[in-house]
């Protein structure tokens, strides 16, 4: 039987980029607009919150312990323990309101990650590509606000939503190279409640995201047809993650900041991270970010 409960009863501003770290069996996360990095030990419960300088979108672990961060600014690299910060490259157009948002690594350590422009000004959003030695790339562009990255367990296929623009895209992945090419439409929310946020793929290859603005969780299958749905208790869900163990416990991270006033009394929960069990569904472990960092230097 499918169950929803409140992991973290903290309230973020904007939850989002939930990522599990099998070796610390932990859960990290953001608050985009907090700016931290939040960390989640499931079995004490302790929850630990690191202060960030500016805007986060999303993370990646690398191999060496350290954070490889999507933020406004470009890419950095941050040690949480330390809790020091250092830019690493900035591929972003010179205006402070674009920002790195969603992103992942790919099974080959490159961290993929999505641009948005604060004001939503045309199609300002581009898809960039941080390769192991530390190279940022353009890979394509013309989005409003890129979200919903994922890769296909046979490393065929990678995803990206175009939350605005209510469309999931598709593209065919050379996981070698590092190639996409062939875009073309995977999934629309025109015809649904909600807009497809942050997501991620189970073992099967099925899809599972966010639909902010529509307080659920849906799942897509392969040939982009959408199986299950299922309500969360917060208007606005932001992104999913599998964890635990056996990885077969999804993470939904959410935001309280979207809330009309006259709508908070009807989502109490809402910026709070929550757990959906009893799916049926099994995640895959995240990939590490493939660079060697050793020599590079992170300042306070």
């Amino acid at each position: 039987m499918i169950s929803v409960s409140i992991a973290v009863d903290h309230v973020d501003i904007l939850g989002e980029a939930p990522v599990w770290h099998a070796g610390e069996q932990r859960l990290y996360w953001v608050d985009a607009f907090a700016p931290a990095i939040r960390r989640f030990d499931c079995e004490t419960g302790a929850l630990d919150s690191f202060a960030m300088p500016t805007d986060i979108g999303s993370f990646v672990f690398a191999a060496d312990g350290s954070v490889i961060a999507g933020m406004r600014g470009g890419f950095y690299r941050v040690l949480l323990d330390r809790r020091t910060v250092a830019p690493i490259a900035n591929p972003l157009p010179p205006d402070p309101r674009l920002m790195l948002n969603d992103g992942k690594c790919d099974r080959r350590g490159r961290y993929w990650c999505a641009s948005v422009h604060s004001d939503f000004i045309g199609r300002r959003a581009e898809l960039y590509r941080l390769d192991p030695d530390l190279a940022a790339s353009r890979m394509d562009g013309g989005f409003i606000i890129g979200n919903g990255i994922a890769f296909s367990p046979d490393d065929s296929r990678m995803y990206l939503a175009d939350s605005r623009d209510e469309t999931v895209w598709v593209y065919d992945l050379d996981i070698e190279s590092g190639r996409i090419s062939n875009r073309r439409v995977f999934f629309s929310t025109a015809d649904i409640e909600g807009r497809v946020d942050g997501a991620t793929c189970d073992r099967d290859g099925n899809y599972w995201c966010a639909l902010v603005h529509g307080g659920a969780v849906a799942c897509i299958d392969p040939s982009g047809r959408m199986v299950d749905r299922i309500a969360v208790p917060a208007k606005h869900p932001t992104m999913v993650a599998f964890g635990g163990v056996e990885l077969n416990q999804l993470y939904v991270t959410s935001a309280s900041r979207l809330l009309e006033p006259e709508e908070r009394a009807c989502w109490p929960h809402a910026g709070k991270l929550f757990r959906i069990d009893g799916l049926g569904a099994c995640g895959l472990a995240e990939p590490l970010f493939g660079g060697n960092l050793s020599t590079f230097e992170t300042a306070p």
